[in-house]
């Protein structure tokens, strides 16, 4: 009800001698005093996300030939030390037969929300394209049963997901977005996270993991996970003092069940890895650690080394920053020194980024090739702006709108589609294999125009960021 029709109604009322205490409406009176949303859900002091003898946060995760394992993160409390996993051939009865049990390793994190114990199985000897029962054991008691089916031969398609930088009010906001993703793509095998997962550092941590690990719902059991490292995985020790360095957050060696064949940067645990897929060769980069620690020669070794040895017809290189950035005084140096030259050199189908969120396509550096394709995405709440130079160089780009990705590989060629949170189609191409080379091929039916930010500034004042 608008102010107007308000004081009509209140007018009627006084005449009518009926007037009591009829208030001005809640969105006229609060316009003026809306309040940023807090980025969970969890009040101050309340512990939602305590570690009980229930396994919550489970995960799987492809090993490095998918059609052959995969590998399975969760947690508990402390109470519960070296569980297992139990995994059987999924039929029509009940009856799932005698299953295979599988001893899990443990560690230990104390969080805000208390002593946690993860736990991860290594699953192997399976067969491609199965679709196979697994549980994990808690304090006298089990998980439900969850299914899952290895990747199957090369030849049959391949349903995936590719959702940017989650970060943000993620029980709230990045949910929808993952409940529109299963409705697109209802046979999704593998999703593919471009790093900030969560934003971390605020005393929240866990809380925040809870709720990414709520919002993910039923994808971190029924598909394979493969998530990149961001920045915000990291934290900064000794920070604004000489000592000042990145260093990796300790819920992420502890939270994925991820294969141990990248390469580890100052001692810290490996976020680099690769893995294949049902045709396809994924390589998982850290950027931040390109960046900020010095090894981004290191990595390029690595990448060279994992894409010259690459029988799958289809590569795709996940990295959080972004070689091309749409965000503005952006500059990825190191990334483009070192890492880029390699991807284009083993000319990678895709390599799809996070970080800057917005949204933003483009072909490869100093060619007229198809491929690579960069492309940068967001799936969260928190909304930057485009430079200028990305509105010239990129095609499509967009602000102010989350989205989610997903990937069709069949017949020698591989669809992407960009959609909204509601489900309308933001971008999509076609590459198509000829077998001497992939060809290009844009899909326009049925795109929205791309979107810009309408607003001066956020609820909180900040101008150079639409929504945060």
């Amino acid at each position: 009800m608008g102010v107007a029709a308000f004081e009509a109604r209140r007018a009627v009322a006084l005449a009518a001698g009926l007037w009591l205490s009829l208030a001005l409406p809640v969105e006229a009176e609060q316009a003026s005093a809306r309040a940023p949303e807090p980025n969970t859900l969890v009040p101050p002091g309340v512990m939602r996300y305590a570690p009980s003898g229930f396994p919550d946060r489970i995960v799987a995760s492809p090993a490095q030939d998918a059609s052959r394992g995969f590998a399975v993160a969760w947690r508990t409390d402390a109470a519960v030390d070296a569980p297992v996993l139990e995994i059987a051939i999924a039929g029509d009865s009940p009856d799932l037969g005698e299953p295979r049990r599988i001893v899990a390793s443990t560690r230990a994190l104390r969080s805000e929300n208390g002593l946690a114990h993860h736990h991860r199985a290594d699953v192997d000897g399976l067969e491609p394209g199965v679709l196979y029962a697994y549980r994990v054991q808690g304090d006298r008691t089990w998980s439900p049963w969850m299914q899952l089916r290895t990747a199957g031969d090369a030849s049959e398609p391949l349903e995936l997901l590719y959702l940017g930088d989650t970060q943000n009010k993620n029980a709230s906001l990045t949910s929808r977005v993952v409940r529109e993703a299963l409705r697109q793509a209802p046979d999704v095998r593998l999703v593919l996270y471009a790093g900030d997962l969560v934003s971390g550092g605020d005393g929240e941590d866990d809380n925040e993991w809870g709720e990414w690990f709520d919002a993910a719902g039923v994808l971190s059991t029924s598909s394979m996970t493969a998530p990149a490292p961001g920045n915000h995985e990291y934290f900064e020790e000794f920070e604004d003092t000489p000592r000042e360095r990145r260093v990796l957050g300790a819920h992420w060696p502890l939270q994925f069940a991820l294969p141990g064949n990248g390469i580890a940067a100052d001692g810290e645990p490996a976020t680099t890895y690769w893995f294949d897929y049902q045709g396809v060769r994924v390589a998982v980069v850290d950027g931040t650690s390109a960046l900020d620690l010095g090894s981004a020669a290191a990595q390029a070794r690595w990448l060279d080394g994992v894409l010259s040895d690459n029988p799958p017809r289809w590569s795709i290189v996940l990295i959080h920053q972004p070689f091309h950035s749409p965000r503005a005084d952006r500059d990825n140096v190191e990334l483009k020194r070192h890492l880029q030259p390699v991807i284009e050199r083993h000319r990678v189908d895709l390599v799809l980024q996070g970080h800057d969120h917005t949204y933003g396509r483009r072909g490869p550096a100093r060619s007229a090739a198809a491929t690579p394709v960069y492309v940068v995405s967001v799936a969260g709440a928190k909304q930057y702006r485009l430079s200028e130079q990305a509105r010239a160089t990129m095609d499509p780009v967009g602000e102010d709108t989350q989205l989610l990705q997903r990937i069709r590989i069949a017949d020698g060629r591989l669809r992407y589609e960009a959609r909204t949170a509601t489900g309308r189609l933001y971008d999509a191409f076609e590459l198509v294999d000829e077998g001497e080379g992939k060809r290009l091929v844009e899909l326009r039916e049925g795109r929205i125009e791309p979107r810009d930010c309408g607003r001066e500034q956020t609820l909180k004042g900040r101008r150079d960021r639409c929504w945060e």
